[in-house]
């Protein structure tokens, strides 16, 4: 921790496609001073074009433990750089996460591909100070680009979603950051000013110096 700056602040914005969850990192991380928005996978690194291509590329065949570990591994190739930019006071925002990945690959219901599996991956990894999951109760088929990438069907986002709350059961103490927030209805404005309002609330002063990993 650099010595007389305060740890940056570490947000994510997490909810099934479409939630409108990369239009609402941009709209915070503008709003946050010194602000880096991160997304995952991070599709710029070796690791996260592969995932780009199997994400994109319906022809592209992987086994299912396979891409797991790479977004896990896509997401570790960024964990030093977002506790180093944290310690030196920067502020970052982040478009999907540990619960995404977890949540996801959960989903698919592969023998030996559980959640605690999937989970395991990942212990290590900084958490963070606080997690918005967005809702949308109607479906997704209107939402402009769905269906363009191989997890966007409605049936599987309703699998996922359920695997997302078991997920926030089994990590119980972990998840006291996490705040849900249904979308559905909600205008642009409308959901911004309802996490600002949240992470307003974050006191610096009070925040421990000490970042958290998942356990």
């Amino acid at each position: 921790m650099s010595e007389g700056i305060p740890r940056g602040r570490l947000i994510l914005i997490e909810g099934l496609d479409r939630t409108g969850k990369s239009t609402q990192c941009t709209i915070l991380s503008n709003k946050l001073p010194q602000c880096e928005l991160i997304k995952f996978p991070d599709r710029t690194t070796s690791i996260g074009k592969e995932i780009n291509s199997y994400l994109t590329d319906l022809k592209y065949e992987l086994p299912d433990q396979s891409i797991h570990l790479l977004f896990s591994a896509n997401r570790w190739e960024r964990n030093e750089y977002i506790k180093d930019s944290l310690k030196m006071g920067k502020n970052i925002v982040m478009d999907r996460y540990v619960y995404s990945g977890v949540a996801y690959s959960a989903a698919k219901n592969i023998p030996g591909m559980d959640l605690d599996w999937c989970y395991s991956c990942d212990k290590g990894l900084v958490r963070p100070d606080m997690t918005f999951f967005l809702m949308n109760q109607k479906s997704n088929d209107n939402r402009e680009g769905f269906g363009d990438e191989r997890y966007e069907t409605n049936q599987f986002q309703e699998k996922v979603r359920g695997q997302f709350y078991r997920l926030f059961n089994k990590l119980g103490d972990q998840c006291d950051e996490v705040v849900q927030i249904d979308v559905t209805g909600c205008s642009i404005d409308e959901v911004s000013n309802h996490i600002w309002k949240y992470v307003t609330m974050m006191d610096e002063t009070t925040m421990s110096q000490e970042l958290k990993t998942f356990q």
